[in-house]
């Protein structure tokens, strides 16, 4: 949705003044302030609220972490499972 916003803010624009604009919202200060508002809004939406959604997040983000984490070593048992197929051997 955010990002909806920002091409709409672009569509006029000329290619020239797009880096004018983007940097000030590439700034520590302009990232930190949003992440903090991003904050304040779920904390007031689940937090606030005593949903189970947070749980949820969690559950969901580590499992989807887990799995990221993993899979280059599993696509590296494939690739040798592969290689073994086809040169006959373990």
């Amino acid at each position: 949705m955010a990002m909806r916003g920002l091409f709409n803010e672009m569509k006029g624009m000329k290619v020239k003044d797009v880096p004018a604009h983007l940097k000030p919202k590439m700034s520590m200060g302009f990232l930190r302030s949003t992440f903090q508002n991003w904050l304040d809004n779920y904390h007031k939406k689940y937090i606030m609220t005593n949903s189970i959604d947070p749980l949820y997040h969690v559950c969901f983000g580590g499992m989807v972490f887990s799995y990221l984490i993993a899979l280059p070593e599993e696509r590296r048992h494939l690739e040798h499972q592969q290689h073994a197929k086809e040169h006959g051997g373990h």
